[in-house]
């Protein structure tokens, strides 16, 4: 819960004596200071973060096959010319006080760190890919050994704007060059023959371990940089099991457990995002349900109403009982476990 003051209730704090006369003047101006760290769903603060994804994608899955005619030193040049400029510009902001925009060029700018590296190699001569899949649109889209150089590049750069611009979504690129980078060692270490199957496993179980690898950062930092680590790890994870397939019954049944278990992890950390999520994988299992096993059933519709209703209310009564719940929850967990979990956040 956010908690507004303003010189109203300060003068009454010092009426009540719980504030000497001045001092509410000087907490007032002490609070005017302070700028807005927190991002919140306010139309400003959407048109930043759209706006970053913009520039993320344009300059990255969406970039044309017209700007690999430039030649390796032009798109070089253009690549440091951003980065550059999107670094100082974000540099600026963030000393000014306004956080939110100066770090997300801040991420903008470690983002177009790959292209960088990509054109260098190329220009150097030491590009590892002799296969014709030189298109920079194909490191968003192909899993290759050779792409190692620009996601070691990207997290190297990552941890040095963190230092400049603690900023919590700058973890982001981050995460998708690790992610990347699974897969990519694995395609290394496993040659032509990685599947489908392999990577979809791989990318399971690496989203598993960048969820477990927040889970001990998370309430640990000042700053809420376990927010952007969960998403990708949920992406990574539950894309990987959502696409796993079973043609057993009991198979789909443990899917639907895991996503139960992942609302219920939404519980035990307060993070909704793992609501979602699990959320989705328990509709889509019920979806199964409906049309297959449950095709020829008219109680069924009945059924999945009634299971709804059961968890509007749900929501609403964990709404209003979120600490007991929580705090319940984490009182029937051992102590050795407890002590990983990380502190709640409001």
């Amino acid at each position: 819960m956010t908690l507004k003051l303003d010189a109203h209730d300060l003068a009454r704090a010092v009426s009540a004596g719980v504030l000497q006369p001045g001092q509410d003047q000087t907490l007032l101006a002490f609070l005017r200071q302070r700028p807005d760290e927190q991002a919140s769903f306010q139309l400003s603060h959407v048109a930043y973060y759209f706006g970053a994804l913009l520039i993320i994608a344009a300059m990255g899955w969406l970039m044309t096959e017209a700007w690999m005619q430039v030649g390796d030193l032009a798109l070089l040049l253009i690549a440091l010319a951003y980065i550059g400029l999107f670094s100082a510009c974000g540099l600026s902001l963030w000393k000014r006080g306004q956080q939110i925009p100066g770090g997300l060029l801040g991420a903008v700018a470690v983002s177009l760190v790959p292209l960088a590296v990509f054109a260098l190699q190329r220009l150097t001569g030491l590009w590892p890919l002799d296969d014709g899949q030189t298109n920079y649109h194909n490191y968003y889209t192909y899993v290759q050994g050779g792409w190692l150089a620009m996601e070691a590049a990207t997290v190297i750069a990552g941890l040095l704007m963190l230092r400049l611009m603690p900023f919590p979504f700058i973890v982001m690129p981050m995460a998708v060059a690790l992610w990347f980078m699974s897969m990519d060692l694995s395609e290394l270490l496993h040659g032509d023959g990685f599947s489908w199957e392999q990577r979809r496993d791989v990318s399971l179980w690496f989203g598993l371990c960048l969820l477990l690898a927040f889970v001990l950062i998370d309430g640990r930092t000042r700053k809420d940089y376990a927010f952007w680590g969960y998403l990708a790890g949920l992406l990574a994870f539950w894309g990987g099991l959502s696409l796993s397939e079973s043609n057993s019954e009991w198979g789909k049944a443990a899917y639907c457990l895991i996503n139960l278990g992942l609302m219920g992890v939404a519980v035990l950390l307060r993070r909704p995002m793992f609501m979602v999520f699990g959320g989705l994988g328990v509709a889509g299992y019920l979806g199964h349900l409906s049309y297959k096993v449950f095709a020829d059933s008219l109680l069924f519709p009945v059924v999945l109403t009634l299971i709804g209703l059961a968890l509007i209310g749900l929501g609403l009564l964990y709404q209003k009982r979120r600490e007991r719940l929580t705090n319940n929850l984490r009182a029937q967990l051992p102590p050795g476990l407890l002590s990983l979990l990380p502190a709640l956040r409001r």
